[in-house]
């Protein structure tokens, strides 16, 4: 069963070599140097350079739809044949909601908030930015039902990094 492993920055190198992954996608602020892992391949490495925001903010960028519909695209060309990593600084906000938007874009088929208790079950702190989420429901045409599910999971537990976790496909 294809997977998804969510980790911060600091933990790319480790997650990468303990799970085979030969896929990584970067959502960190602009600027900030990512180490890509020798196991990835450059054209399977998407960097997204978007702040952790919610809404304009100077001095940071926040996503628009042109940044999810990249992601969008490069998880619906990855070959799930070995894991894909998704990471952002802490390993809380852009990466969880990465992982959700993947889920949600690999399995339509998926109720949203069965994806969204299944990463609360695997992460207590994953909090994923709803801004990104809410450019993905519109993006993948869930109705508002990705926002919903991830609202009802709520904020996860406060941490300063969060553990890695693995979100599987269905």
């Amino acid at each position: 069963m294809p997977r998804i492993h969510v980790c911060s920055l600091f933990q790319i190198a480790d997650v990468t070599a303990a799970t085979g992954a030969r896929s990584l996608i970067t959502v960190i602020n602009q600027g900030i140097y990512v180490d890509r892992p020798p196991a990835i391949a450059p054209e399977r490495h998407l960097q997204v350079a978007i702040s952790d925001v919610c809404e304009e903010t100077e001095g940071h960028i926040l996503a628009d739809s042109g940044h999810i519909q990249s992601l969008i695209d490069f998880v619906r060309a990855w070959d799930q044949a070995e894991p894909l990593v998704i990471h952002c600084f802490a390993g809380v906000s852009r990466s969880t909601a990465g992982a959700f938007i993947a889920a949600c874009t690999l399995n339509p088929q998926v109720n949203e908030a069965e994806i969204a208790r299944r990463m609360r079950r695997a992460s207590p702190t994953a909090t994923p930015n709803i801004h990104l989420v809410s450019l993905a429901d519109q993006a993948l045409g869930r109705d508002g039902r990705m926002i919903t599910a991830i609202r009802e999971i709520g904020r996860g537990a406060e941490c300063f990094e969060a553990e890695p976790f693995a979100l599987e496909l269905y």
